[in-house]
């Protein structure tokens, strides 16, 4: 995949003033000069036209052994998860896991294919994709994840997460199944504790998550809170949990809604505990009526990051896996429309959001990974507008076959 060599001419880049090229080599950006100034040739041409060239779009947060199950659910599974305050969240889950006793390996990796395809087609390259992992799925999710890891590899990188949906405590053999997960090829231990029945249990949850963790040397993603209860306190949990285990920065957390409903007292003892933890926060407004504090999280120096969480699904009755998509919306729901606001959003879906992931050099810089994609628009603000088809996507180091990439993803038009 990175045999190829790249030069990508008269591109727009955001802080940069003027036009410029930029060169791709072995897998890594080798070169970024003034347009027109490049002299060594390429065994590709690709003339941005003065169209905005940035890092690609990375989501840290996809349940992609779900999409596009919601017609076998009906709409009445958005009801429970969409409702005002969100107080039935727990019965979403539960109407969820119905696709889970009939949906077979087959009938999965078709839709995850799709919606893996339909990443690359629109520039993300990288994504923390959810397994469930349980009594009624098994070990079914992670195993299709990983084959379709190992298909689109050097195309979309999948962070695999074994995810006890259903919980650990109340649901008996699933830490056999999460040991399981790990020894077929998860990468990320997943977690849920506010779904428990006491906070006993849910304190057990995030003990034996970070357990295996450390066993395996892998990072953690838990949801938490995700409910309108201001009583919730996991992402607390998981914070604490994480510092006393010296995993800092390795521990991603996920929704967090009832933060919204927190005192602000509490809400600013949680923020040091995130700092000193370097937790992020994934949040996913466009998927239900409550979300984390973003604008307060950000000012006091938590990376903040969105993710597409859902398509198509029990939770959310949309979704293309477009980044760009989730970024407009995002800069809606959380009034993010100043300049300023307009480069933090992107940021949530790029730079930050590798971060949050744990991908490493995920900047426009010589020497780091080419992740790229090539927007037909100037600037940030045009490409939040219309969220436009890329011209082109390179990942890493190698131009994406976007013409198969639509055709796997059933994209309209393509």
């Amino acid at each position: 995949m990175t045999g190829e060599s790249i030069l990508i001419e008269s591109a727009s880049l955001r802080g940069r003033p003027g036009l410029h090229d930029i060169t791709v080599d072995a897998g890594a950006i080798t070169a970024i000069e003034d347009a027109g100034s490049t002299r060594q040739s390429a065994d590709v041409v690709i003339d941005a036209g003065s169209g905005l060239v940035t890092e690609s779009f990375c989501n840290a947060h996809l349940h992609l052994d779900k999409v596009f199950t919601l017609a076998r659910l009906g709409d009445h599974a958005l009801d429970f998860y969409q409702g005002e305050g969100m107080g039935q969240a727990m019965s979403a889950i539960d109407a969820a896991a119905e696709v889970k006793r009939s949906q077979d390996a087959d009938q999965m990796l078709a839709l995850v294919r799709r919606a893996t395809a339909m990443a690359a087609f629109y520039g993300t390259t990288h994504i923390r994709a959810f397994a469930d992992v349980d009594s009624k799925a098994g070990t079914r999710g992670v195993e299709v994840l990983c084959a379709v890891r190992d298909e689109f590899s050097g195309i979309v990188d999948l962070q695999v997460v074994a995810f006890p949906q259903d919980g650990i405590i109340k649901e008996p053999g699933t830490v056999e199944l999460l040991h399981k997960s790990i020894d077929i090829g998860a990468d990320v231990v997943g977690g849920i504790p506010w779904i428990e029945f006491t906070e006993n249990a849910m304190q057990e949850h995030v003990r034996i998550a970070f357990d295996l963790a450390a066993e395996y040397g892998k990072d953690v993603s838990m949801l938490l809170d995700d409910a309108g209860d201001p009583g919730l306190r996991t992402l607390e949990m998981m914070a604490v949990e994480a510092i006393s285990r010296g995993w800092h920065g390795r521990a991603l957390a996920h929704h967090c809604r009832a933060m919204e409903l927190y005192p602000m007292p509490y809400l600013e003892r949680l923020v040091a505990l995130l700092r000193e933890a370097r937790v992020s926060i994934v949040s996913d407004p466009h998927t239900g009526p409550l979300h984390a504090r973003v604008a307060e999280l950000l000012a006091a120096g938590v990376n903040v990051v969105l993710g597409q969480d859902d398509i198509s699904d029990a939770y959310y009755a949309f979704g293309r896996n477009n980044m760009l998509e989730v970024a407009f919306l995002g800069a809606h729901l959380l009034w993010m429309m100043t300049r300023d606001g307009q480069e933090t959003v992107y940021d949530m879906v790029t730079t930050r959001a590798a971060e949050s992931m744990g991908v490493a050099d995920h900047t426009l810089a010589v020497g780091n990974p080419a992740h790229l994609v090539i927007l037909p628009v100037p600037d940030v603000t045009e490409a939040l507008r219309f969220q436009p088809t890329p011209l082109a996507v390179v990942s890493h180091g190698a131009l994406v076959d976007r013409g198969g990439m639509a055709a796997i993803g059933g994209i309209p038009g393509h």
